[in-house]
């Protein structure tokens, strides 16, 4: 029984074939492919059949195995998001033989001339946003993007400007690879949105290089969007997100001179906050990581923020050595969520605020525990915030991690527990 020949082809047609892959087509008895592919082959002898009833066409190639010389038309590598995956679950592999041809993500990545061994490979061609996004909010870089028309590279451009990225991408649209009418493009996300291109395409997506500069009179006066922030390279989306600080400056309560920790602070997301908010504050932006204090400095001179100062240690102990706050904020606890509170509590100003940001259920058991121990009183906020998210042409939301604020008022007595 001959095998069948599965035979990738590009733009060029033809004339994009190796002698040795040429002459396997010449022997062909039947040729199958969509009406694009076999248009390549007009003169040619063979029958035909095309791919439209993709499971009705299998049928009738296996049905004529026997009896046929049959080669199937493919675009560039059949087995990179192709045709030969689903090919290998109706025939054995030995009774297949793939002549892959340069695919369009190699030839992708060689016209905007960006190395792509480490690259991120997705796939919107009639799927959803889903993995996209979760490469994105990883800051992957470069990734190539395999589209369709509902999710074109207006529709990839819009995702861009509604995540609020904390990592830049460059934005190319590279359209009819290897054909005559190519054209390759580097454009904004917001260029890309009032574009139409040809239904052949694919978009690469490259990280810029950081740029330190921010225009402060853009910014708004509360709520800094989380892309200005500088953050850890392999987790950019390890941040206190906007939508959780504006709640947190809330509980915060904050006023003129007065001395606020931030322990745990990561990047210095709500330090920088604050700092704006209150400029005659004294911010203390504790973060045991040496990687966490030079993006707290990094984003304080982008921010232009003065009075934020940020000190490398592991609470509770490093806590001994900083002014008595008016105000804390815990962001990260680490292991000793207890002995922070208890010299927080020891050391805390007549008047004054512990708000705790809690992600897991263990942290918010400890803190009510040693709550409960100390007979304080407290109020919780429960948040769940989602944004929109497009999906081709239309929108569904994005929910952020739950994140429950605990704020704790020890010298209040007109607080009443909560439970």
């Amino acid at each position: 029984m001959n095998p069948i020949h599965v035979v990738g082809i590009g733009l060029e047609g033809a004339a994009g074939l190796s002698a040795a892959v040429q002459e396997i087509v010449d022997r062909a008895t039947l040729l199958v492919g969509s009406d694009r592919h076999l248009a390549y082959f007009l003169q040619h002898p063979a029958q035909r059949l095309t791919l439209t009833d993709i499971s009705q066409t299998l049928r009738q190639v296996k049905e004529r195995l026997s009896s046929e010389i049959i080669v199937i038309l493919v675009s560039g590598d059949p087995l990179f998001f192709g045709l030969g995956r689903l090919l290998l679950s109706y025939f054995p592999p030995e009774q297949l033989c793939f002549h892959p041809h340069v695919s369009s993500v190699q030839l992708a990545f060689s016209r905007v001339k960006v190395p792509w061994q480490g690259a991120t490979m997705v796939s919107i061609h009639g799927r959803d946003f889903d993995e996209l996004v979760t490469a994105l909010q990883k800051g992957a870089s470069p990734i190539a993007v395999l589209t369709d028309p509902l999710h074109a590279p207006g529709a990839i451009a819009r995702l861009l400007l509604n995540l609020d990225l904390p990592t830049s991408y460059q934005f190319w649209v590279c359209e009819n690879l290897g054909g005559t009418d190519e054209q390759i493009q580097n454009l904004s996300p917001q260029e890309a949105l009032m574009r139409t291109f040809a239904p052949l395409n694919i978009v690469i997506l490259v990280q810029k290089t950081e740029n330190d500069s921010v225009d402060l009179e853009d910014l708004p006066a509360l709520g800094i969007p989380d892309r200005h922030f500088h953050s850890f390279g392999d987790r950019p989306g390890l941040i206190t997100k906007r939508e959780i600080r504006l709640l947190i400056l809330g509980e915060l309560a904050l006023q003129p001179k007065q001395t606020i920790w931030d322990i745990g602070a990561g990047t210095g997301s709500v330090s920088m906050e604050i700092g704006r908010l209150v400029p005659t504050a004294h911010i203390y932006a504790i973060e045991k990581t040496a990687a966490g204090i030079q993006l707290i400095q990094k984003n304080a001179r982008r921010f232009g923020v003065a009075n934020v100062v940020s000190i490398q240690g592991k609470a509770p102990d490093i806590l001994r050595q900083i002014p008595a706050p008016h105000r804390v904020f815990i962001g990260g606890t680490g292991e000793d969520l207890q002995g922070i509170l208890a010299c927080c509590l020891a050391t805390l100003l007549p008047g004054g605020k512990i708000v705790m940001a809690l992600a897991t259920l263990e942290h918010w058991q400890q803190a009510i525990a040693w709550i409960d121990r100390h007979q304080l009183t407290y109020r919780v906020l429960q948040i769940q915030v989602s944004r929109s998210l497009p999906v081709g042409r239309f929108t569904r939301f994005a929910p952020l991690n739950p994140v429950t604020l605990l704020t704790i008022e020890p010298f209040d007595s007109r607080a009443k527990r909560a439970y």
